[in-house]
């Protein structure tokens, strides 16, 4: 680790002040990637400004056949929270499966979302309800705010302040772990929403996406059965000591097929 200076605010509003008096600063969420990442000299920040203490930021509402979860909330609370399994169970399963205790517990919805790491489990969840990324300058659709490996459509001093997901008739998320980190190597979120169906995977590409031909085979029949001789072509998709392009491309059809199922019971 290497000298930064360290900031504690109080709002949002003061966040995004000292976010902006910095171009080298970096906002510290649950630091479960950031401090991991530090430690590794694969980020440098001159400033930490951390958001652990405001309290805008944190909580959970269920309003109007959607649900708002705060920036700062804890994975854990999500998974816990019995609003979120009445309104969409899958979003609550999903949030028991990252990480582990320690994640759960440190880990927040807008520091994953804001990262975007590539096998993260969260943006499966928001690229695959449809949700809203809200910040503090605007609203941002799912399917517009995640551009790539780590890349999202947040400017500079841009700040997650929350995200809304709204509630689908039917979803479920399935992933094939890593053993070891528990991250998704391919994780697939189905969702049957007011505007069709949605399939999201993530942990298979640099980055989250949609299954358009998944999507449309659903919308003819909302069953297992509809996807399960669909093929995702490898090409793109990652390649590591762990699984090949052509394992992650299959493993895709399975979790999606699976994932249909979970839905259905």
């Amino acid at each position: 680790m290497y000298s930064f200076n360290y900031q504690k605010t109080k709002s949002v509003a003061d966040a995004a002040a000292a976010l902006g008096k910095n171009a080298d600063a970096k906002l510290l969420a649950g630091g479960q990637s950031l401090i991991a990442a530090m430690k590794l000299r694969l980020a440098q920040p001159a400033q930490l400004i951390d958001l652990g203490d405001v309290a805008e930021l944190r909580g959970i509402k269920v309003d109007g056949g959607s649900v708002t979860i705060g920036a700062m909330t804890r994975h854990a609370e999500v998974a816990a929270s019995a609003e979120v399994k009445k309104a969409i169970p899958a979003l609550a399963a999903l949030a028991g499966m990252i990480g582990d205790r320690m994640v759960r517990n440190m880990g927040t919805i807008g520091g994953s979302v804001a990262h975007n790491d590539p096998a993260a489990d969260y943006p499966a969840a928001v690229l695959g309800l449809g949700a809203t990324v809200i910040t503090n300058k605007r609203k941002i659709a799912a399917d517009d705010f995640f551009k790539g490996m780590f890349e999202t459509a947040l400017q500079a001093g841009e700040i997650i302040t929350a995200v809304s997901f709204p509630a689908p008739k039917r979803a479920a998320y399935t992933k094939f772990k890593n053993p070891a980190s528990r991250y998704a190597m391919v994780g697939v979120f189905v969702a049957e929403t007011a505007g069709g169906p949605r399939v999201a995977v993530t942990g298979a590409g640099p980055g989250v996406f949609r299954v358009p031909e998944m999507e449309k085979a659903l919308a003819g029949k909302f069953a297992p059965e509809s996807v399960a001789s669909i093929a995702v072509k490898s090409s793109g998709l990652n390649t590591d000591i762990h699984a090949s392009a052509e394992y992650r491309a299959h493993l895709i059809t399975v979790m999606a097929k699976r994932a249909v199922a979970a839905a259905l019971t």
